[in-house]
């Protein structure tokens, strides 16, 4: 178990600010973990309220643009029943009391409510769990539906108790006649009224309830309202610290380059031509790379790009991305198939007939490009390794920052700053950028920043695995489809099994993957499995409406009567579009429907297919069913967000392999969308009373397929493989 620093014994004992210091101690034995083990009484989130009535909300996640920090914030702060105007929110150190367990909960487990004494030790156990894998992770739009969800609101209802009954000791009346109203606690009968910063240490001195009183949605002050989020006014100002902006005294610059083909090793290189240049100060191998040190970043880079250097080849290299599409192709016909998915009587492979339709689909790697490189700051000193960098995972970084630098995990401090993107890049098993910097810190006696040059940055991303899927139904009687099996290509990270699951009533499926090793670093991309598994599964659904000669909205809507809530964001999107009304010539309408993290979106195009065979992406309108929306505005602006993500990539994002190494090396040949590309976008929300869903990735799924179906409407033309860029679009 990992020992519990000073800094967050002070946090969890609450002696920062001299108040109630409130963990998420919801279960008896988190109870006596408090008691045994000071300062680990909590499983992720901290409310600290100080004397002046300041109250600061710690969140484990971090901040990337999303908003989540804003939005944990307003959960706590709603059942606390405190003014927004009040709350401060810092982001909590990287330390075991903070590891994120009801992230692995709502992982493992969902949406699924407990009873009290379940939940509780349900709790702990993924609490133990999170620490054990050294989990403080912020993706997976788990954020608000895990420890805003599960955690905040159970804190901030715990300690609004705790402050009712401590006032209703003071005052020696009944704590029925108490309530809690925007800071303070008032007595009805008398209208006395106490702070809860005048309340907070006898508050302390209390056992947190087990099972506090949530508010219901009627009774919300705050959550559903949209106050600006906590980290635009520094953005603006140009005051918000990114990972590139740590500033040490004593720091001197490194770049780097790593072997170019994946599994290379470096053989020769001769330091002498470049240790005598301006600024250099060391010139180091890496296992994997060659840095230099010197006094500007500018001089590292200068003197790195003038270093020749000998790179041995892999023993194993990954085929040109040619070669590899045509190994998938055989995967397909030949492959052994092992089973995701499995429905009534499995459908095998058959040629295509009158009454079964088959097609091909492929998607290439990506690459995701955040606007600020990957960069690391370090220094070791006296035993201790301090860390400054963006990341969205601050305990698995202290994990491999420790472990680069050969010292205890203990002796890591990580200060996590604001991500310049993120989109998995930074998550947990893409940490190659800290680990080469805690290796140059290492071997050095100053602080040093590691920043990547963007070619870097684009070659030695982890990736978004590039897939092939073959789909094939059958049609039965009714004009419906009687059979669907899917079967993809998996080289690698397609750990959700259920992203290629449809919602279609379709009684005979079978659902399967071909397994295949390429050696290529792979990693989380926004939406991962679900970036191409409904581009697959939406345009092959758009092929079999057009075999069946019904309506594309009309035909998925029929194939979704025992499922109203895609029905209802279909019906919505396709309003949104104006579906119905007559298109110009060269226009064309597509829609497209999935479901992921436990939201659906249904997403709906309109193109526009010149003469020329030119493409402009009109309009896309959204439709969204994700439960409960704590922060409107920002929610709409995650979907946008991931709208353009996906569009870009549909667009023309594609990473490709010659000599076992990336081609791609900046913006001029794996290009981004620009405003000037950018369509007009719509968004609406559901009034739902579901279970909270994810937003931040779910806008990117329905994306590609919506696009590829207008364009099939407009032009004629069917798109089977992405990105769109360099193919015919007009038939």
């Amino acid at each position: 178990m990992a020992k519990v620093t000073r800094r967050a014994f002070l946090i969890s004992g609450g002696l920062l600010g001299g108040g109630l210091a409130l963990g998420l101690v919801l279960c008896p034995d988190r109870l006596s973990l408090r008691s045994s083990v000071p300062g680990e009484f909590s499983l992720v989130t901290w409310l600290r309220i100080r004397a002046d009535n300041t109250v600061t909300i710690l969140v484990p996640h971090v901040e990337m643009g999303q908003g989540s920090q804003t939005a944990l914030a307003m959960m706590l702060a709603e059942e606390l029943d405190v003014d927004w105007a009040q709350v401060r929110v810092e982001q909590a150190p990287a330390e075991s009391m903070f590891a994120t367990g009801d992230v692995v909960r709502v992982f493992m487990l969902g949406a699924r409510e407990f009873t009290p004494g379940i939940a509780r030790r349900l709790d702990m156990a993924t609490y133990q769990v999170a620490k054990l894998m050294d989990m403080q992770l912020t993706g997976g739009s788990l954020s608000i539906r895990s420890t805003g969800r599960l955690g905040m609101r159970g804190a901030g209802a715990a300690a609004r108790e705790m402050l009712l009954q401590a006032a209703a000791e003071q005052w020696r009346v009944p704590v029925t006649e108490c309530r809690a109203e925007l800071g303070s606690v008032i007595h009805s009968a008398s209208d006395r009224r106490v702070s809860y910063g005048a309340l907070a240490q006898a508050a302390s001195e209390l056992e947190p309830p087990p099972a506090p009183r949530l508010k219901p949605r009627e009774e919300y002050r705050l959550c559903g309202q949209s106050p600006q989020l906590i980290h635009v006014g520094r953005a603006v100002r140009g005051t918000l610290a990114y990972g590139m902006d740590a500033v040490v005294p004593g720091t001197k610059y490194a770049a780097i380059r790593h072997v170019p083909v994946f599994g290379g090793a470096i053989g020769k290189f001769d330091a002498a031509t470049v240790s005598n240049l301006a600024g250099v100060r060391d010139i180091l191998q890496l296992p994997a790379a060659i840095a230099i040190v010197a006094d500007s970043y500018w001089q590292a880079q200068r003197a790195l790009d003038q270093l020749p250097v000998e790179f041995l080849p892999a023993d194993d290299p990954a085929p040109d991305s040619g070669v590899l599409n045509t190994q998938f192709e055989q995967l397909l016909a030949n492959g052994k198939v092992e089973t995701d998915f499995k429905q009534g009587a499995a459908p095998e492979a058959k040629v295509s007939s009158e009454r079964v339709l088959a097609a091909t689909y492929a998607v290439p790697f990506l690459a995701h490009a955040t606007l600020e490189p990957m960069n690391c700051t370090a220094w070791l000193h006296d035993g201790k390794l301090e860390i400054w960098t963006s990341t969205q995972d601050p305990l698995g970084t202290r994990a491999v920052a420790a472990k680069a630098a050969g010292i205890s995990e203990e002796a890591v401090t990580v200060h996590a700053l604001h991500l310049g993107g993120g989109f998995g890049r930074r998550a947990p098993g893409s940490f190659n950028y800290v680990d080469d910097a805690a290796r140059i810190a290492r071997r050095v006696n100053h602080p040093i920043q590691l920043l990547w040059s963007r070619e870097e940055d684009i070659r030695h991303d982890h990736f978004r695995p590039a897939v092939q899927a073959r789909l094939q139904a059958e049609w039965g009687g009714d004009g419906l489809p009687q059979s669907w099996r899917h079967v993809y290509t998996d080289i690698g990270y397609n750990q959700d099994r259920a992203a290629a699951s449809v919602p279609y009533a379709i009684p005979n499926q079978r659902i399967g993957r071909v397994a295949h090793k390429v050696n290529v670093p792979l990693g989380y991309w926004r939406s991962v499995e679900h970036s191409y598994q409904g581009f697959f599964i939406e345009c092959f659904v758009d092929e079999l409406a057009q075999r069946a000669k019904v309506d594309p909205l009309q035909f998925r809507l029929r194939l979704l009567r025992a499922a109203p809530r895609f029905q209802l964001v279909l019906q919505r999107a396709a309003d949104l579009i104006g579906w119905g009304n007559a298109a110009r010539a060269g226009t064309g309408k597509g829609i497209a429907v999935k479901e992921s993290f436990g939201t659906i979106v249904a997403e709906a195009a309109e193109v526009e297919v010149s003469a020329m065979g030119g493409l402009r992406v009109l309009r896309i309108c959204a439709a969204v069913d994700a439960g409960e929306i704590v922060h409107p505005d920002n929610a709409r602006a995650q979907v946008e967000g991931g709208i353009l993500f996906g569009l870009g990539a549909a667009l023309k994002g594609r990473i490709t392999l010659a000599g076992g190494r990336v081609e791609q090396g900046n913006f001029d040949d794996y290009p981004v969308l620009s405003m000037a590309e950018t369509p007009e976008i719509e968004v609406a929300f559901l009034d739902s009373d579901a279970a909270m869903g994810g937003i931040g990735e779910v806008g990117v799924p329905p994306c590609a397929p919506a696009v590829c179906n207008a364009i099939f409407a407009a032009g004629g033309v069917r798109i089977r493989r992405l990105p769109i860029i360099g193919q015919t679009l007009k038939s």
